[in-house]
């Protein structure tokens, strides 16, 4: 067994697996399916291992297999990524960058940052998607999307990066507080009528930083319900309930006592500004470039 493993021969080996078949690996690679055979069998006489099992109609991976291809996968995407990165450093970014944004104060706030980019980047063609809804936010067409998240993000197989975490506050209307008086506790919540989601945020809208420092989930009475940030803050204005808002997207009615900053016995977690991508896709220069845009300018908002 040789002491070193060819990288090509790896790379070749990762194409058949991510393909399933050889005849995958071969169109994807544009090469005849004999070279890319070949390239497999030095590999595995070189290791003196079996790493695949073919039949007419199936392909498996052995235990050696699987072994190489776990260790071998993350390697070869860093790899890739170094030699992106040394290409990338006097390339024009082209082609098209496609994003998916939270709606409304998403917009506002990331809306000129993405122009931003756009103007700097003449050779490269933007789409933009809005969502005020909080369900998978990345499509395979999508290169990046940036969502909302309060607490404890779902299990998911994508790559999550904290852009920035916008303090957020209980509000109602003076009205409201006349009716119904100032709750103290979170807990004085459930008897009282709220303003939550329906699948924005997973669902779980209303979370407080408990004693042992974890976010906490709060069952609250919603009487009304919306994936918009702009509705849930005109409802509250209308004294239908108390709202649970990012400070910045209600601090002009918080200043004309429009509405009332409730302060509880716990802290309401933060707003997060997340962007993610798939934690098995290459990131392209021009993805990466848009991040640290947007990690540079919101680091200072």
């Amino acid at each position: 067994m040789s002491s070193s493993i060819d990288l090509n021969h790896l790379r070749y080996f990762l194409a058949v697996v991510e393909a399933g078949s050889f005849a995958g690996a071969a169109r994807k690679l544009g090469l005849p399916t004999s070279n890319v055979s070949r390239h497999i069998a030095q590999l595995e006489a070189q290791l003196g291992s079996r790493l695949l099992e073919r039949t007419t109609r199936h392909l498996r991976m052995t235990g050696q297999g699987r072994l190489l291809q776990a260790r071998a996968r993350p390697l070869m995407d860093d790899l890739l990524l170094l030699e992106a990165e040394l290409q990338d450093q006097h390339a024009t970014l082209r082609g098209v960058l496609k994003l998916s944004l939270p709606a409304e104060f998403g917009a506002q706030l990331l809306g000129p940052i993405i122009a931003q980019f756009a103007a700097l980047h003449g050779a490269l063609d933007i789409e933009c998607q809005t969502s005020m809804a909080g369900g998978e936010p990345l499509r395979d067409d999508v290169d990046l999307a940036i969502v909302f998240q309060r607490g404890v993000p779902p299990d998911s197989s994508m790559i999550q990066q904290t852009l920035l975490s916008l303090p957020s506050i209980v509000v109602a209307a003076p009205a409201l507080l006349a009716r119904t008086g100032t709750p103290q506790t979170v807990a004085q919540l459930a008897q009282l009528p709220c303003i939550a989601t329906r699948a924005a945020l997973h669902g779980k809208a209303w979370q407080f930083v408990g004693a042992d420092g974890r976010a906490q989930p709060v069952a609250v009475q919603a009487r009304y319900r919306a994936d918009s940030g702009e509705m849930a803050r005109s409802a509250a204005l209308a004294g239908v309930g108390f709202a649970l808002l990012a400070r910045a997207a209600c601090a002009t009615h918080l200043a004309r006592g429009d509405l009332v900053h409730v302060e509880l016995d716990l802290q309401a977690v933060p707003l997060d500004v997340v962007a993610c991508y798939p934690s098995h896709r290459h990131l392209a220069a021009k993805t990466r470039a848009l991040l640290a845009l947007l990690q540079q300018t919101l680091a200072q908002a």
